[in-house]
């Protein structure tokens, strides 16, 4: 068995049928034809003919016909508003004519929109459980943070952790020198006689890059035997890990299934570059979660994700954290033995830009300006005989990038120069011993070059707890 991680990036297995048999409620609003399920030997329409000329098609008319079938059964209440939104949606598919392109544009977009609708007519609705669990969990970091209101959800998340029953081993590389780490041949210390027999019966292949992947015995369930977490390294330029799990049935690790009859595996993805995301498994009013973290400058949200259920509408925690900012006198950089000292007016310029920016929220960057109540005024005075093309230039900093979070976009004000600066933190990456991970990017407005860069300490308190249920 290949383990394909997170559920959310698959799509629907074909399921082989004639043509829009699945669309036989449409009857009343259908031609003969479509209504007793195209036969490809009749076709007449310039649409009809090129979809059964084309196999590639005909394929995406069996993923659709599937999906409006299990998404039909799941809406028994909402079956008139689907078969009307069949219709539009049918119109529009025959308008391309005989352009192959258009009608496959057509299913994409159709299919997508069902298969949307689908995971959230059979995805999981949290119970009153999870609300007590939910609830549970915002005492407990409320309480933490009388204590410790720099890390209070840290110190509650540690005291709920799942800490026994769990062993954990990864894939492994048979030589040194092998590019691919596979499946562990030899049992891991910790797994016992029968989940090894097990493991092996199930075929466990979690790929990733590299063969990059661990495992996790634990039980998630309560049933007395352990289940499997995988975590599966894909890489890409965000660093991606796949998590999910697969459950003990008997002598195989199964995929459990959706009340939509499709597999339930995936959890949650890690992004390990843009963006600031974590997890821990945690035991809540006699429930295990994997209580999913991401984080922002300003706030955590922590989401209550069940195993073995379709992710869909989630128990969500949300701290708000306020900030206290400071440019230090002394730059030190990692990449460089020197201390640079700032000189008094630009650590001057430095403090009362920093002043203005909101202490508990991003005020955004890029497009955006950030001076308050002056969303149309330039961040430094534009000079006379400015071309247009160059103007923008003063109302921020520049193009942003997905590995950095912009905080806001503000001048900092040096003698009679003004500098263009921007203040960029990792999401709200955030540590005991440094703080918040920040700093600030100035150059002049009117040159290309001169740019410097400069580091921001940040502390945090907590002062904010709230509770919501909806989709992650």
């Amino acid at each position: 068995m290949h383990c394909t991680l997170p559920t959310s990036r698959r799509t629907l297995t074909p399921i082989p049928k004639p043509l829009f048999a699945a669309l036989l409620a449409l009857a009343p609003f259908a031609s003969p034809v479509l209504a007793a399920g195209m036969n490809c030997t009749l076709a007449k329409t310039p649409t009809e003919r090129a979809i059964c000329a084309d196999a590639g098609l005909l394929r995406q008319d069996s993923d659709l016909s599937a999906a409006y079938a299990k998404l039909s059964a799941a809406l028994p209440d909402g079956r008139a508003a689907l078969r009307q939104d069949q219709r539009d949606w049918l119109r529009a598919r025959n308008g391309c004519g005989a352009d192959a392109s258009c009608i496959r544009d057509q299913y994409l977009l159709r299919l997508s929109a069902l298969q949307d609708m689908l995971r959230r007519a059979t995805a999981y609705v949290p119970d009153e459980t999870d609300r007590l669990a939910l609830e549970d969990l915002r005492q407990a970091v409320e309480a933490a943070s009388g204590k410790n209101a720099e890390f209070p959800l840290e110190d509650a998340l540690a005291a709920i952790a799942v800490k026994r029953g769990m062993t954990t081993f990864s894939n492994v590389r048979a030589n040194e020198d092998d590019d691919e780490a596979r499946f562990p041949v030899k049992r891991p210390e910790g797994v016992t006689p029968d989940e090894w027999k097990a493991l092996q019966a199930s075929g466990i292949d979690a790929g990733g890059e590299n063969g990059a992947a661990s495992y996790t015995l634990m039980d998630l369930d309560g049933d007395g035997q352990r289940d499997l977490v995988i975590d599966s390294y894909t890489g890409g330029t965000g660093l991606f890990s796949d998590v999910g799990a697969l459950r003990r049935a008997g002598g195989r690790f199964t995929e459990a299934t959706g009340s939509d009859g499709d597999a339930v595996s995936g959890l949650y993805t890690l992004n390990g570059r843009g963006s600031n995301q974590a997890s821990d498994w945690v035991r809540l009013h006699g429930r295990i979660y994997a209580a999913y973290r991401n984080s922002n400058y300003g706030v955590d949200q922590v989401y209550l994700l069940r195993p073995f259920h379709a992710v869909g509408e989630v128990p969500t925690l949300t701290i708000q954290y306020r900030y206290q900012l400071q440019v230090p006198r002394q730059q030190k950089r990692a990449d460089k033995a020197e201390v640079r000292v700032l000189d008094d007016a630009l650590h001057a310029g430095l403090t009362q830009a920093l002043a203005k920016v909101d202490p508990e929220a991003p005020q955004g960057g890029g497009d955006s300006v950030n001076l308050p109540g002056a969303p149309d005024r330039p961040l430094c005075p534009i000079p006379d005989g400015v071309k247009d093309d160059e103007r923008d230039r003063y109302y921020q900093y520049g193009a942003g990038h997905y590995s950095y979070e912009t905080v806001a976009d503000m001048a900092v004000h040096v003698g009679t120069r003004c500098y263009v600066a921007r203040l960029i933190d990792w999401f709200g990456s955030y540590d005991a011993k440094n703080g918040l991970s920040a700093m600030i990017w100035l150059r002049p407005a009117d040159a290309d070059d001169g740019e410097e860069e400069v580091s921001v300490e940040g502390r945090r308190r907590a002062i904010r707890f709230g509770t919501s249920v909806g989709p992650i």
